[in-house]
């Protein structure tokens, strides 16, 4: 069912279209900012282009989702505080 990701169900998050089936990879702060420029001098096509929610406030973290070649939308992230990770 390759790209069944990409016509998938988006929840709002941030005025963005999130996919509601995704895959993630929880990173560093620093190497998500390194993925995210190799990712952007690649030429990826983003679904969510990296940006930063809630910067300077707790649950402060970075995003972005861009397709597999298969089609399966990927999520990185990045805390600038790992253990609010599973914060509520």
């Amino acid at each position: 069912m390759a790209g069944a990701a990409s016509q998938a169900a988006t929840n709002a998050v941030d005025g963005h279209g999130v996919p509601v089936r995704h895959f993630g990879v929880v990173l560093p702060m620093e190497q998500w900012r390194s993925m995210a420029e190799a990712l952007r001098q690649a030429g990826t096509a983003f679904i969510i282009e990296p940006y930063i929610r809630f910067a300077g406030a707790p649950g402060e973290q970075a995003t972005m989702f861009f397709l597999d070649p298969s089609g399966n939308a990927i999520e990185l992230k990045a805390f600038a505080d790992i253990a609010h990770l599973f914060a509520k």
